[in-house]
């Protein structure tokens, strides 16, 4: 088992030298990744310019966009963005991908929901081209810069139900979950489903799983992580925040490992 650490872009208190003192801790400890998220209408920082800067500290830690929401993005713009972080990363990128479930981020950006599942898959198909040396249009040069990483860097699908893990068996190499508590059923059903997807496209190679949660520590922290889940949950309505929320526990480094020695 792989543990990568998010950085803390979505937290109350980010300031200008969080990402230098969090990037070189993770890249000088134990762990395997380094990753942030995607919002629009939320405090935080812009994902792909962050996960730039992280790269410049880091040497050895994969990179992790999770989740890249693609139907906001102009496909061949991503295509050259991931590309450059590919680039700059030294191969280290890993991309997730996926539709989201905020209607406020589509409409802050002037975008549309609908097809997006299909805009998704159409959107990989495009992007693997790109890095696979076509040009964007006729008669153009290839887009540069060429990935590290032959065929461009691994994707994963932003996947939680059977039928989009049916989509994302297609073209990922893995899934990309949540889980609120890392309750260890709730994920190696996930795994089992997933194992299940893979296996009905006729995959040969398992699928890789990676899950994501909420944790908090030091003082206060389960009033932190149930503030925090509150606040980021908010835009499904106050009933379903909370919730949600109340099932976010991982508020100890007890908790935390237990959770990770069970999904061992």
């Amino acid at each position: 088992m792989d543990v990568g650490i998010a950085l803390p872009t979505m937290a109350d208190g980010w300031q200008p030298d969080t990402l230098g003192r969090w990037s070189a801790a993770i890249d000088d400890g134990p762990f395997s990744s380094i990753s942030c998220g995607e919002r629009i209408t939320f405090r935080n920082v812009e994902m792909l310019t962050t996960l730039a800067a992280a790269t410049a500290a880091t040497h050895r830690v994969r990179v992790f966009a999770n989740l890249v929401i693609a139907p906001w993005h102009a496909t061949t713009l991503l295509a050259k963005q991931l590309a450059t972080l590919d680039l700059l990363s030294g191969g280290r990128l890993d991309v997730g991908l996926g539709v989201g479930g905020r209607g406020q981020d589509y409409a802050a950006l002037d975008a549309s929901t609908a097809r997006r599942h299909q805009r998704l898959d159409d959107q990989v198909a495009e992007l693997r081209r790109l890095w696979a040396g076509e040009p964007p249009v006729p008669d153009a040069p290839p887009l540069g810069p060429p990935c590290v990483q032959p065929g461009g860097p691994p994707l994963y699908a932003g996947a939680m139900g059977p039928k989009a893990m049916a989509r994302a068996a297609r073209w990922a190499e893995g899934i990309s979950g949540f889980s609120m508590s890392l309750d260890p059923t709730e994920v190696r059903d996930a795994a089992s489903m997933a194992a299940d997807a893979w296996s009905a496209a006729g995959r040969e190679a398992p699928p890789r799983l990676r899950v994501a949660c909420f944790y908090a520590l030091g003082p206060d922290a389960p009033a932190v992580l149930e503030r925090f889940a509150n606040e980021y949950l908010a835009i499904f309505g106050t009933a379903i925040a909370e919730a949600m929320a109340a099932t976010a526990v991982l508020s100890s480094a007890g908790r935390v490992g237990a959770a990770l020695e069970a999904l061992a």
